[in-house]
This record gives structure tokens, C-alpha cells and sequence, in this order.
């Protein structure tokens, strides 16, 4: 017994070596192991089982068939694989082959060599004589000769092949051989045929039957409790009773309440969809609403395109007129640079005292040509002053952009020209695609009619973009630096704001009506970039009617209109940049105030005091240009610029430098003239701006000059200027310092 698996062999070690393992799987799971010799011979049990399986096959007139023989067989490997899990498997083999042998030989006792070998003679006589039916007699003898041989040299061997595991086990042939009877009796084989036959049905049946209860007993249900009368019920009084009647009808209740509120919200649903339904009966009507839709979407695309058709155009045509007043703008500012370049060099060269210009200045009819060409113009300015009754004027206060005839000539033909070639772009557009009334008035009728689709389709939102052509077509004209129009008064505008306020919405909507914001949106994205071109390219910060009709309309868009903050913050941003910085090249470019030696200035009819007196006033007509942005343009931004950098840097040196007197006075008076009010109401304490202090000490200067020479008129006009700059402290001080107490009443005490 080795690992619980029992090898069977009388046999040594040396004759184990060309042997395999034969292992017969059983349904029962168990195994049994042999060790046979490779191809040598068959065991008895295979023979039996060949054998079995031929005499099935070749005895149909028996009445068994094939599946009857598997049956046997499988019993019979049964029993073989029950007998192979004995202890002891010799003595089983000696149980069943020999029960002479042993009742002769004593419990425990090992039988001898000659014992066994008669045995085993016995054993193979036996075995040939029952089991053993030669088909060729002739060759019987050497079958058993070579079977006895074989015995003979494998002594262990043929004990292992020839081992009974069934004690007095028949053979296949003495098995068949009880059930069967004579063949010639054809009665008894019919009778045994009818009782083989029988005996099958009744194992079948009893077979069925014990299936069907083991399924039946596996599938039935547990069996109720019974109720057992022994055991004890907990009391029942009329308050338990009670108390759970009470319980079970709030539990109704809450439940009849759920189920009234559910159905009365079905009843309202059915109530409110049989209203919807009755609604929807009365105003549906799909072949209308079809066809409208239809017709809007195929305008709507014809609208579109016709407008890209056109956009070249009108690129085409708004770019030339911008082209040539660009070219206009800067041909006077390359004018104007140029002359005050020439004049300051011909201005030092007399100074100087040289017979010619140092810096290469101009010479001969050249020099003269432009210098009478310049007196030219200021003559014809000054005549119209003097026509018109404008007395305070100063020299250089002028912008000096007046263009020659011939120039003036050339510049309107091409203007007409370009007018001409704008008004031809929509001649062959039917008009209900190029007029803005005709437009709207389409949209608004889908909006009159399908209001929620027209909200859906984010109209509001599309119709300036839609616009911006048409609007850009009418303003090719349209110069906001030359002409102060309203855009109120604008074609467009007025169309724009009547479909924007129109009075059949009903009041429900006109809260949250979307086309409010398309006349705010079409500024934002036509107007302020247009003006922001024109401020880019055109406007000149020195030209103080360009300057006014800038700020009084963008004065207007900004406070007067009410601007959408998401489409216009990014457009007045743009614009308000853009204005500061033509501000700054124009402060560092255009200001120029030389500064001659007294001898040279005291003659105020000297070519050198004039043209410092020009350049003086031109400074200070750009300090009040710059000014006029204030409430545009941040606070901080317009001092640095008019205060910090034009009135300290540049027009201070030259009120320092002219004696105290009417002169002074006068340009001081026009500086504090140019500072917005607003900027010295909010001032407390009696102290001005600080950008404003050097220029208070200078006023305070002036006024101990004239008071030392007896000028009390003058004096107390420099006071008052001191009184508007909030320069309430230096004047106390001053009136007190000088004992001039008639002078008390102009700080306001």
C-alpha cells in the first residue's frame, strides 16, 4: 500500500522498469492502478468486456440489447473497483480462486513457492477451459504453449493479469447462459423474451417512481405552522383595541387625503390640457404659419445675400472718402510743422545778426514765397474775425487749416465723386431690401405674430449686424469733426428708435423687450468705431471746432443714450484710448514756445515777440482743447496732460518770463478760464490743486509787483484769479501781510 493506492505484484524491482501506469475512471470516482508490460497481453476483464460487447452484437435472437450489455458491464466494473479498496488484495485473490486453500492454510500464515505455483497451473487450466473458445484448432496447442511460457517466464506478471477481484465470479458466458434457454425451443425463447421484458419495464417504473418522489420531496413546500393552543396570547383589553382602530384610521385618512390631492391635480391637469387643447384648435393653423415662415426664411436669405453682394462696395466707397480726408488732415499738419520750422529758424537768424540762415534755413524767393503765403492766410483770418465781431482772439489761437483754392478745388470733386459712386450701390436693389424701414417693418410683423419664435431666434441680437451696411452706406457723407449733426436727426436713428419703442407690445413684454437694446447695439458696433477712425486719422487736438463737435457728440452717445454695457464698454474704451493718445502727440509735437532775451520782446511789434506770442496762444487754445475732455476722458488722465505737462512744463517759463502787468494778467486770466469747474467745487480746506501751486505763486508774485507800484486795480484782479483757483489761504495771508481789509469781501466771508 503506497499513498492509498495498492500495487499488486509478486514480481522484484528489476522487473518493473518496462511497465506503465493503467488507470480505469470508474462513475463512482474511484481509481484503480495496474502495472501491466507494455503490449504483451490482455487482461481477462478486457477479454470478458471484448467479448461481451461481440456476443451483444452478434446474439441479437437473445433478447438483450446493447444498452443491457453496458449495464452488465458497468456493474461489473463496480464490483472491480470496490474489490481494487480492499486492505489486503492477496488474500482476496486467494478468497476467490482458491477456497480449498484456504481453509487449509491458518490465519496469517504466507503460502509456499510450490503452493503457488500449482495455484497458479490450476488457475490457468481452469480459465482455458471456460473462458477460452479457439476459432483454429490446429492452433490451439501453440496458444496454450505460448500462454503457459508466459506464465512460466513472468511469474508476477501473469499473477497480476489473471487476478479475480469477485469472489466466484462467472464468466460472461455462464452469465448469459442462466437467462437464455435452447434455441431450437422457439416456446421458451418467447417466454424468456416476454419475462426478460417485464423484469425491464418494472425496473423502469420503480426507477421513475423513486425519481419523481425525490424531485417531488425536494420541491415541496415547507408545511405551515400549526397553531398550537398551549401557547399564551398576550392580553387584549379595550384600549389596545381602541388605540389600533385609531392608528389604522389616521392611516386612511392620510392616504384619502393623498389620493383627493392626486386627483384633483389630474382633474386640473385634464382642465388645464382641454384649455391648451381648445386654444390650440382656435389659433392653429399650420398652412399659414408654414408659408409665413417660409416666406421670412427665403426674404431673410435674400436679404443676406444681397447684403454680401454689396458689402464690396460699400468698403470700396467708405474707404476712398476716408482716404481723402486723411490725405487732407495730413497735408495741413505736414503744412503747419513745416512753417513752424521755417519761421523759428528765419526768427533766429535775425536774432543772430547773420546776412544768412545758420541751420540751413530757406533763402531767396523760396523764404519769401512762404512767408507771404502764411501772413496771407492770417490776414484773411483776421479779416473774418473782424467781420463777425469776435474781439477776443489772440494770434496763433487760430488752427491755420484753411487749404488753397486749387486744393479746396480738387478735394470736393473727388468727394463728389466717391458721393456719386455711394448713391449708385443700391440702384438696382428693390427698396425692400436696402431700406431700413422696410426691413424692420418685416421683423416686426414676425415679431407681432410669433413673438416667442422671434425671441428664440435672437432677432435683437442679428438686426444690427444685419443693419450696419445700410447705416455705414448713409453716414459715407458724415464727418463729426466739420459738422456738430445730431444723431437724432439721422434717418436711421429715428426708424431704429421707432421699432425699438414700438407701441403694439403689449405691456407684459415691454419689461424684458430685446429690441430695446438694437439702437444701443448698432452704436456700439457702427458708430464709435467710425468716430474712432476719424479721431485716429483725422482729428487735429489744435483745431478747436473739431475738438467741440468731437466732445458734444460723444457727450451725447455716452450721457444721453442709454448704451448697452456688453456691446459699447469695448467701443468707448477704444475711442476714449485713442483720444489720449492723439492728445499726447499732439502736446509733444505741436507745442513750441521759444524763449528770447527781454531786449528781443520788449518791442511787441518785433517779429520775435510776435512769433513767441503766437506760439504762447497756441499752446494755451491746446491746454483748452485737452480740458473740454473732462467727464470723457479720466480725471487723472486730463490733469497729467493740460496741468502737469502743458500748463508747468511749457506755458509757466513764459509767464515767468513777461513782466508783471495787463499782458500778464490777460493770459493768466485765459489759463484759469480754461479749468473745468467742477474740478475747484469739490476743493475744501483753502488749498487749491496741487498741479495749480507753482501757478499760484506766480499769481502771488504778480501781485506784490503791482501792489509795490500802486497798481490796486490790477492787484485785486490777480486776487480774484487766486479766489476761482480755491487759493483761499495764500489770499488771507496776503490781505492780512498788506493790511488790506477793503479786500476782504472777494474771498466771500
Amino acid at each position: 500500500m503506497r499513498g492509498g493506492k495498492a500495487l499488486l505484484s509478486f514480481g522484484g524491482e528489476e522487473e518493473r522498469e518496462g511497465e506503465e501506469l493503467f488507470k480505469i475512471k470508474k462513475p463512482s470516482f474511484n481509481e484503480v492502478t495496474f502495472r501491466i508490460q507494455k503490449k504483451d497481453s490482455v487482461l481477462p476483464a478486457q477479454t470478458e468486456t471484448e467479448e461481451s460487447k461481440k456476443i451483444c452484437q452478434s446474439e441479437p435472437g437473445t433478447g438483450k440489447t446493447k444498452g443491457t450489455c453496458e449495464e452488465e458491464e458497468e456493474k461489473e466494473d463496480e464490483s472491480y473497483s470496490s474489490l481494487s479498496e480492499d486492505d489486503n488484495s492477496s488474500d482476496s485473490e486467494n478468497e476467490s480462486s482458491s477456497p480449498q486453500r484456504r481453509k487449509d492454510l491458518p490465519p496469517g500464515s504466507i503460502p509456499s513457492a510450490a503452493s503457488i505455483d500449482a495455484a497458479r497451473r490450476k488457475r490457468h487450466l481452469a480459465r482455458t477451459r471456460a473462458n477460452y473458445l479457439p476459432l483454429d484448432v490446429s492452433k490451439s496447442h501453440q496458444v496454450s504453449q505460448r500462454r503457459e511460457n508466459s506464465d512460466l517466464e513472468s511469474e508476477d506478471e501473469s499473477d497480476m493479469k489473471n487476478l479475480d477481484f469477485v469472489p466466484k465470479m462467472r464468466t460472461l458466458r455462464q452469465r448469459m447462459t442462466e437467462h437464455m434457454v435452447p434455441v431450437g425451443d422457439e416456446s421458451s425463447e418467447d417466454e424468456a423474451q416476454m419475462k426478460w421484458e417485464e423484469q425491464q419495464i418494472k425496473k423502469a417504473v420503480k426507477l421513475s417512481q423513486e425519481t419523481y418522489d425525490g424531485v417531488s420531496v425536494h420541491k415541496s413546500r415547507p408545511a405551515k405552522p400549526k397553531f398550537d393552543p398551549s401557547v399564551s396570547l398576550p392580553p387584549v383589553n379595550l384600549e389596545i383595541v381602541k388605540k389600533r382602530l385609531t392608528e389604522r384610521i389616521t392611516s386612511l385618512q392620510d392616504v384619502h387625503r393623498a389620493h383627493q390631492r392626486e386627483y384633483e391635480k389630474y382633474m386640473e391637469d385634464i382642465e388645464s390640457s382641454k384649455m391648451t387643447v381648445q386654444e390650440l384648435e382656435k389659433s392653429s393653423d399650420a398652412a399659414m404659419n408654414y408659408k409665413f415662415y417660409r416666406a421670412m426664411k427665403i426674404y431673410v436669405e435674400n436679404l443676406i445675400n444681397c447684403l454680401n453682394e454689396k458689402l464690396k462696395d460699400i468698403n470700396d466707397v467708405e474707404l476712398a472718402v476716408h482716404v481723402l480726408l486723411q490725405q487732407r488732415a495730413r497735408r495741413v499738419l505736414e503744412r503747419r510743422q513745416d512753417e513752424l520750422k521755417n519761421e523759428s529758424a528765419y526768427i533766429q537768424h535775425l536774432t543772430s545778426g547773420n546776412d544768412k540762415p545758420t541751420n540751413g534755413g530757406l533763402e531767396g524767393d523760396e523764404k519769401t514765397q512762404l512767408w507771404e503765403m502764411c501772413e496771407h492766410r492770417r490776414t484773411r483770418r483776421r479779416q473774418a474775425r473782424e467781420c463777425s465781431g469776435e474781439a477776443d482772439h489772440h494770434e496763433g489761437m487760430s488752427s491755420d487749416d484753411e487749404l488753397t483754392p486749387t486744393e479746396a478745388t480738387e478735394f470736393q470733386k473727388s468727394k463728389d465723386n466717391v458721393l456719386e459712386d455711394s448713391r449708385k450701390i443700391f440702384e438696382d436693389v428693390h427698396a425692400d431690401f436696402c431700406d431700413i424701414r422696410k426691413i424692420l417693418l418685416k421683423f416686426q410683423e414676425w415679431k407681432e405674430k410669433f413673438p416667442d419664435s422671434y425671441c428664440d431666434a435672437y432677432i435683437s441680437f442679428c438686426l444690427p449686424k444685419l443693419l450696419n451696411p445700410l447705416i455705414r452706406v448713409q453716414l459715407i457723407n458724415w464727418n463729426p469733426l466739420e459738422t456738430c449733426t445730431e444723431l437724432e436727426e439721422m434717418p436711421w436713428f429715428r426708424t431704429i428708435e421707432e421699432f425699438s419703442d414700438a407701441k403694439n407690445v403689449s405691456e407684459s413684454k415691454r419689461d424684458d423687450d430685446p429690441d430695446q437694446e438694437v439702437l444701443p447695439r448698432v452704436i456700439g458696433k457702427t458708430i464709435l468705431p467710425k468716430i474712432t477712425a476719424f479721431v485716429e486719422n483725422m482729428w487735429d487736438p489744435l483745431s478747436t471746432s473739431q475738438t467741440k463737435n468731437l466732445v458734444q457728440l460723444c457727450r451725447n452717445i455716452f450721457e444721453k443714450k442709454a448704451l448697452s454695457k456688453s456691446d459699447c464698454s469695448r467701443g468707448k474704451e477704444d475711442l476714449v484710448n485713442m483720444v489720449v493718445l492723439r492728445m499726447k502727440k499732439s502736446v509733444e509735437e505741436d507745442v513750441f514756445i521759444p524763449l528770447y532775451p527781454k531786449s528781443a520782446v520788449e518791442d511787441k511789434s518785433s517779429p520775435c515777440s510776435k512769433f513767441q506770442e503766437r506760439r504762447f496762444w497756441s499752446a494755451v487754445k491746446l491746454l483748452s482743447n485737452v480740458l473740454l475732455w473732462d467727464g470723457i476722458v479720466q480725471e487723472d488722465t486730463v490733469r497729467d496732460l493740460g496741468l502737469s505737462k502743458l500748463l508747468n512744463r511749457y506755458l509757466l517759463l513764459n509767464l515767468l518770463n513777461t513782466p508783471p502787468g495787463l499782458d500778464n494778467i490777460e493770459k493768466c486770466k485765459k489759463v484759469v478760464a480754461c479749468l473745468p469747474e467742477r474740478w475747484l467745487q469739490d476743493l475744501k480746506s483753502g488749498s487749491t490743486l496741487p498741479e495749480l501751486r507753482n501757478f499760484c505763486q506766480h499769481l502771488l508774485q504778480c501781485a506784490r509787483a503791482l501792489l509795490k507800484n500802486n497798481h490796486s486795480n490790477e492787484t485785486k484782479e490777480v486776487l480774484l484769479l487766486l479766489v476761482k483757483v480755491k487759493a483761499l489761504h495764500i489770499v488771507e495771508d496776503f490781505i492780512e501781510k498788506h493790511k488790506l481789509e477793503h479786500l476782504e469781501s472777494i474771498i466771500g466771508k
